[in-house]
């Protein structure tokens, strides 16, 4: 993880500085910042992730599927293949997905077949703060979502992922 900037250091870089510094607040995303750029200076990290949202919300139903799509499997062939990004390598640890028994990792992977299969994208959660026995559980009952619900809630995930990613990488 690079040394947090503070938020007027994050104001006075220029857009390429800019868009390399958040460009990975949503996952292979880089869209996003270069959206936020011209909106600047930003008065507080929270205008930041508001602008980013906005952003997002404003990019329509494929733009934001292809952000979806950009999120890797939880416990997935990406992480075993050590093909994760920094921040979700230690997101995924953080939660203790990379200690999954034999039994749980089976489970996991059934999960994100029957989950994509259904959905066409990748579960998401933002997953500090969780446990991976309260993922699997999560991840159960949300296959019971319509693809439109579970599509909003892929999004909120991602923002939530994107403001914890954010608060880490600018100092208040």
């Amino acid at each position: 993880m690079t040394t947090p900037l503070t938020l007027s250091e994050l104001n006075a870089l220029d857009e390429a500085a800019f868009v390399q510094r958040l460009g990975g607040m949503f996952e292979h995303s880089p869209w996003v910042a270069q959206q936020a750029f011209g909106k600047r200076p930003f008065a507080s990290v929270e205008a930041l992730h508001a602008c980013m949202v906005a952003a997002i919300e404003a990019a329509g139903t494929e733009a934001q599927l292809r952000l979806i799509r950009a999120h890797p499997e939880l416990a997935g062939k990406a992480a075993v293949r050590g093909e994760l990004t920094q921040d979700s390598t230690r997101e995924q640890s953080g939660a203790g997905l990379n200690q999954c028994s034999p039994q749980e990792f089976a489970m996991l992977q059934q999960l994100n077949a029957d989950y994509n299969a259904k959905f066409g994208f990748p579960f998401i959660v933002a997953v500090r703060g969780h446990t991976r026995h309260s993922i699997i559980a999560l991840f159960q009952q949300r296959l019971n979502n319509t693809v439109d619900a579970e599509r909003q809630e892929c999004l909120e995930q991602i923002y939530r992922i994107g403001q914890f990613r954010l608060s880490d990488a600018i100092k208040a």
